[in-house]
């Protein structure tokens, strides 16, 4: 095991986990610039309507902040759910997303519950192991239908408050989902995330970020394939 820095413990912790909790922050204060942004926004197209304006508490449980919010959340986690599969089966020459053309690798063992550090479902087996095996595309993907769900309960709510104000009839969440405005919703999200794993698989190929567990070293070969 290597040597841990002097240090103390809350600059150890933070140290240790500082990509976690940076990227963290980043998602908090980019989810209240959407909050505040998001209700000036619809209280205007409320006034548009003659309806009255929401306070800030009313809009957070609006179907416009839970549609915009889960829109968004949902397309992530089907980003991450798929292409946690799909670099199991699939390689792509060259790339460091991609495991190695030909060559066995650590993630492709059996675990080892002999192992002294072992996480407890690894020690335990059996069904608990079976499912830890999957649980990080479980994970992924339980939180994708999650959302998508709640996508679709926002977008019903900003739908039938529109369709109120013209009115039609109200619709359910399932009907919602049925309409063209849900999926143009979804697949507008879903295109671009698939174009994220497209760009990161591509231009590692020939591109390098120097310190960066997502590229190959500076001096690898276009076809050396794996970090």
């Amino acid at each position: 095991m290597p040597n841990q820095p002097s240090a103390s413990p809350v600059k150890r912790f933070l140290y240790e986990n500082s990509l976690l909790l940076v990227v963290t922050v980043m998602v908090v204060l980019t989810l209240v610039g959407q909050a505040l942004t998001g209700w000036h926004e619809y209280n205007g197209e409320l006034e548009d309507m003659q309806l009255l304006p929401l306070g800030l508490g009313q809009y957070l449980t609006s179907g416009h902040f839970v549609e915009a919010t889960f829109e968004n959340w949902e397309s992530e986690f089907l980003q991450m759910g798929l292409y946690v599969m799909l670099t199991i089966w699939l390689r792509q020459k060259g790339s460091s997303e991609s495991k190695k053309l030909y060559e066995e690798e650590e993630v492709d063992r059996e675990p080892d519950p002999t192992k002294e550090d072992a996480p407890g479902p690894v020690k335990r087996g059996g069904w608990v192991l079976r499912l830890y095996k999957q649980s990080l595309s479980l994970a992924f993907f339980a939180l994708f239908f999650a959302s998508l769900w709640l996508h679709a309960v926002g977008g019903r709510r900003v739908y039938n408050v529109e369709q109120k104000h013209d009115g039609k009839p109200q619709i359910t969440t399932l009907k919602y989902m049925q309409t063209s405005r849900f999926w143009f919703e979804s697949l507008q999200n879903w295109q671009s995330e698939f174009l994220s794993i497209v760009s990161i698989v591509g231009l590692s190929i020939f591109l390098r970020q120097q310190g960066s567990p997502e590229s190959k070293p500076v001096d690898a070969a276009y076809d050396e394939t794996g970090e």
